[in-house]
């Protein structure tokens, strides 16, 4: 697909009011950590490509973010 292809007509244009709210935000440090999982597992990871740490951490993420709501 193109980028012409893609239909922006629902999208607002981005006016000064919106760039003068923004905020610059920069990304957290990533934190080193070692894990133990099953070598199935981290195989399955490995076999979706050179990201699979990223991939990895983003699964994780999904986790914790759905798991938040339960725990307040």
């Amino acid at each position: 697909m193109t980028d012409d292809m893609i239909d922006t007509s629902e999208i607002p244009p981005l006016t000064e009011e919106f760039f003068a709210a923004a905020k610059w935000r920069m990304p957290k440090p990533k934190v080193k950590v070692t894990v133990e999982v099953e070598p199935d597992v981290i195989e399955w990871f490995k076999a979706q490509g050179e990201n699979y740490q990223r991939d990895l951490a983003a699964a994780l993420r999904i986790y914790a973010q759905a798991h938040q709501a339960f725990k307040k």
